[in-house]
């Protein structure tokens, strides 16, 4: 599909990476890996035809279809999103207005024995041909599924855009290349505005993919699901392997071990041939003896090991005072954004040294709740902090408490106090700030120095209490693995919103689940939460809880059928959804073969009745989704 062959680029004149060569492929399902700045989100606008490179060449298969889901998006205002959505189908739609343009000419005409009405008949004929072709009367099924798997309600899908934070609506980006049947998806960061459920869907979708998928995450657990090979760019070159994340560290651990026994054994023997020819030197007999084992030598072709670049930040969250018992004390905690209601009398007790994790869907009240904890945000209700207690907040959107016009050192120096002042320039040593680092702008820093940053500034306030919200969003596997080793021998108390499920695992002893306004406890980590929530498929976990709160003393039957119902309902669903997958991959095969050999295609008389029959029963599947999808939701309220 896509050949890359020895591509360079380098800024400022410092090579990115250089002569780089591989190759993507139908099935290829890649984990694009390296630090921050080594250059992920810069191939993949290469790769997106978005900037120039240096040198090398890219050659690709003709009418190839790239969709690129970059970091920060532009977004047009105004639209619901529906609207916005079927944005993806700009051929589709073109053809909706042509179509929409001839059937007005035509009511308003009568002269239907005329060559003009006539030609209109015959354009209108091969319009729909066309239409029908590219799958104009599916798209909008699919939207609304695609739209669903990524979090949306049916009730929302006429909602403007405008009314949905930054992070749902990257998801509406994300559902337009996910139904534009794209060759390669380049995708930079897609799991960072996702919830652990959203991130399963997804996982499940990108399984089944059929073109090919480049993906930059820091997802451990997202990468090692999704993927089947790991490209890593380090120190300006590439590793390549068909392997998943995990597998291909322990594959390159292996060949590296290998590359230096074997460079090893080969320096012996140098060593050894260096001697021999210093000794033949000094005897004129042996001078010919000498001058070949040089030539030997110099013919040995000088086995070289893999460069790792093992440079890491430094982390330790050390505790100020020992506070007391208490750490956060709620009662009847509500919060109201207008009339949107996103917490109702939420009663919490937070324990010293508790090690919790809050999860769930997004606008579920995740962020909400840390806000009111660290009195950034209004509320009613009562909210009182135990003795001694001292809280560091780390902030989803560094953005807004970070001052862009500021340098790095700058905004160290003005959150250090007297005592630690000095020791601002070693801090941010230990978080990769060095040199003239120091002096770059907070505006020109990518989402992952930021991040660093902010952790850096953490560390110049005393604290016993840390509150972390999405701390591990743009940070890299690396920098993630420190930050959780910082974490666990952490001696406070710990409070993190995350969807990173890898980040949380052994990390939190206790998970609140948000849903509905309200929370519930879960005593264990992610890994008890995820198998209590019905293992991998949150979703239908939330369908038993449903009927398990609607459940009374004596009426145990009831529930037990409503439950058999609601399991029968969702496997049906999901043969509906099988078949039409399947469905619309044969009608699609039999789109290019119409376009490629028409001629030979429409040979068979049974041809058309038969492409027909295929055409209603995906008409009627998609009916029966929307029924039974309709019937599910009546059950579950």
């Amino acid at each position: 599909m896509l050949n890359i062959h020895k591509l360079s680029i380098s800024f400022q004149g410092d090579y990115l990476f250089q002569d780089i060569s591989f190759r993507l492929a139908v099935g290829d399902r890649i984990g694009l890996i390296g630090k921050n700045g080594a250059g992920k989100s810069t191939l993949l606008k290469i790769l997106a035809n978005e900037i120039e490179y240096d040198s090398g060449q890219i050659a690709s298969e003709k009418q190839l279809k790239i969709g690129f889901l970059k970091q920060d998006i532009d977004f047009q205002y105004g639209k619901t999103i529906l609207e916005e959505t079927y944005e993806a189908f700009t051929e589709i739609r073109a053809i909706e207005a042509q179509l929409e343009k001839i059937n007005n000419e035509l009511a308003d005409r009568s002269d239907y024995d005329s060559e003009s009405y006539h030609k209109l008949m015959v354009d209108l004929n091969e319009i729909q041909h066309q239409y029908e072709i590219l799958g104009g009367y599916n798209y909008k099924g699919q939207t609304e599924r695609i739209l669903q798997g990524l979090g949306f309600k049916r009730k929302e899908f006429n909602n403007l855009t405008d009314t949905f934070s930054g992070g749902w609506r990257m998801r509406i980006e994300l559902a337009k290349l996910l139904l534009q049947n794209n060759d390669i998806l380049l995708l930079d960061e897609p799991t960072n505005h996702l919830d652990i459920e959203s991130i399963i869907w997804l996982e499940s979708f990108l399984k089944n993919y059929s073109g090919a998928v480049v993906i930059v995450s820091h997802d451990k657990m997202f990468l090692d699901n999704v993927t089947n090979r790991t490209i890593e760019i380090s120190l300006g070159r590439i590793y390549d392997y068909p392997k998943s994340y995990s597998q291909y560290l322990v594959l390159r651990q292996e060949i590296r071990e290998q590359q230096l026994a074997s460079q090893k054994n080969q320096q012996k023997h140098i060593e050894h041939t260096e001697k021999l020819i210093e000794k033949f030197r000094a005897k004129a007999s042996k001078a010919t003896m000498a001058q070949s084992l040089i030539k030997k030598l110099d013919r040995i072709e000088r086995i070289e090991v893999d460069e790792d670049d093992n440079s890491t930040m430094s982390l330790k969250f050390p505790i100020s005072v020992v506070p007391g018992k208490v750490i956060v004390e709620m009662q009847s905690i509500s919060k109201n954004y207008g009339d949107l209601e996103v917490l109702k009398n939420i009663n919490l007790q937070i324990d010293r040294n508790s090690k919790i994790a809050f999860v769930g869907q997004n606008g579920q009240g995740k962020s909400t709740l840390a806000k009111i904890i660290v009195n950034e945000i209004d509320f009613k209700g009562n909210l009182k902090l135990g003795h001694n207690v001292q809280i560091g907040y780390f902030a989803q959107n560094q953005a807004e408490y970070l001052e862009g016009n500021k340098t790095v050192l700058d905004t160290m120096i003005d959150a250090a106090n007297e005592s630690n002042r000095t020791k601002v320039r070693d801090i941010l040593g230990a978080f990769l700030f060095r040199g003239d680092e120091v002096d770059k702008y907070v505006k020109v820093l990518s989402g992952g120095e930021r991040n660093r940053l902010a952790l850096a500034k953490l560390l110049l306030q005393p604290l016993n209490v840390l509150i972390m919200d999405e701390p591990t969003n743009h940070l890299d596997i690396k920098s993630k693995n420190v930050l959780k080793d910082a974490l666990i021998k952490f001696e406070g108390t710990l409070v993190l919103v995350s969807h990173d499920r890898d980040f949380l695992q052994g990390l939190t002893n206790k998970v609140y689940y948000f849903k509905d306004k309200v929370i519930k406890e879960y005593l264990g980590d992610i890994d008890f939460f995820l198998e209590q929530r019905d293992l991998e498929n949150l979703r239908e976990a939330e369908k038993r809880d449903v009927v398990k709160e609607n459940s009374r003393p004596n009426s145990n039957k009831q529930s037990y059928n409503l439950q058999k119902k609601l399991k029968s309902l969702n496997n049906k669903l999901s043969k509906i959804e099988s078949q039409i997958s399947d469905l619309e991959k044969e009608i699609k095969e039999i789109d290019v073969e119409l376009a490629t050999n028409y001629d030979a295609t429409v040979a068979d008389p049974s041809f058309f009745d038969t492409y027909q029959q295929k055409k209603d029963s995906l008409n009627q599947l998609m009916d029966n989704w929307e029924t039974v999808h309709l019937e599910i939701e009546s059950l579950e309220k």
